[in-house]
C-alpha cells in the first residue's frame, strides 16, 4: 500500500516537472481619448467652465439631488453659483468633479 501511494506521488511530482507550452496572445486596448477637454473651476462662487459648448452642466448637493441645471452656450461662460456653502458634484458631459463653496 505505502509503495503505491509513492508511486502515484512520484508519477504527479514527475508529471508537474515536465516542460508545458504557453502561448502569448496579443491584446488590443483601445482608449477613448477627449481631445476637446472641459476645464471646471471655482473662485469664491462663481463657476468657470470652458470647452463644452452645447453640453449639459448639472450640479447636485451631497445627497444626490440637482439643485442646478443649464445648458452651455459657449466655449467659455461664467456662473454665479447662489448656493449655500458646502460640497456640490458638479457634472459637465462626461466630466465629473467635486467642487465646495465657502
Amino acid at each position: 500500500m505505502t509503495r503505491y501511494i509513492l508511486s502515484i506521488l512520484f508519477s504527479v511530482a514527475f508529471l508537474m516537472g515536465l516542460p508545458t507550452e504557453v502561448y502569448a496572445s496579443q491584446s488590443i486596448e483601445i482608449v477613448d481619448n477627449d481631445f476637446n477637454t472641459i476645464a471646471i473651476t471655482l473662485s469664491g462662487s462663481v463657476l468657470k467652465v470652458s470647452g463644452a459648448n452645447g453640453q449639459t452642466l448639472q450640479i447636485y448637493n451631497v445627497a444626490g439631488i440637482r439643485v442646478m441645471s443649464v445648458k452651455v452656450d459657449g466655449d467659455e461662460r461664467n456662473y454665479d453659483l447662489n448656493l449655500p456653502k458646502g460640497c456640490y458634484i458638479v457634472k459637465v458631459g462626461k466630466m465629473v468633479r467635486k467642487v465646495s463653496i465657502r
